[in-house]
């Protein structure tokens, strides 16, 4: 069973407390939030005062996808703002050992993403080191794109290194999932599936996750 993680950035920003306790009524697995900084990406999101805002509305994980510059700088914020998951880019860390055991230490699960151009072998030497490896299927800053077919590949192939390692770490990915891209993803290797307009915008979410959990 695959694990679903509804992303926020979709959900009505007017009542988040609302749509938080939604996402966990309907059956979620975990929380996604995207934290954005417009300068490693083009947009501007969330940061650890709403999170922690939103933190009494849920008891499921928060996984938090940190996509900004330098983000050692601010991992002690989201771990104190209730972060369980806590995820930053490869491409965007300069010390990214240090980052993750910063994570480790401070007891919440450690994460690396990777955007949809860049290869899986930039990330192999600390897979040992992942609670969480988040692949991209678009490029991050923006909601709504279309899934990038092309990373099933690395898909595959982060889970047969997984899996010939006797690694534990859950493979998540994000962007353009739906019914169809989801269950390829699953097909694929992934444990985990965040999406957020096909969760969102559906009919009955609750329906929806139940579905997805089956892939």
């Amino acid at each position: 069973m695959v694990k679903v993680a509804p992303s926020i950035l979709s959900a009505d920003f007017a009542r988040l407390g609302e749509e938080v306790r939604r996402v966990q009524e309907a059956g979620a697995d975990w929380v996604h939030v995207d934290v954005m900084d417009g300068v490693f990406v083009p947009n501007l999101t969330i940061g650890p005062e709403v999170i922690k805002a939103l933190r009494p509305h849920a008891q499921i994980p928060f996984d938090v996808h940190l996509m900004i510059e330098m983000p050692e700088r601010y991992i002690e914020r989201f771990v104190e703002c209730g972060a369980d998951y806590i995820t930053v880019h490869v491409e965007a860390s300069h010390d990214i050992p240090g980052v993750l055991d910063m994570i480790r230490r401070a007891g919440r699960r450690a994460g690396l993403s990777l955007n949809p151009d860049t290869n899986l072998a930039k990330v192999e030497p600390y897979l040992q080191d992942l609670d969480l490896l988040l692949v991209m299927s678009v490029q991050p800053g923006f909601s709504g794109q279309t899934f990038r077919p092309e990373v099933l590949s690395k898909i595959a192939r982060a889970r047969e290194l997984r899996d010939s390692l006797g690694l534990r770490f859950d493979i998540e990915v994000d962007g353009g999932i739906n019914r169809d891209t989801g269950r390829s993803c699953a097909e694929a290797g992934a444990t985990v599936l965040a999406a957020g307009s096909a969760l969102f915008r559906s009919r009955d979410m609750a329906t929806e996750i139940a579905l997805w959990h089956d892939f």
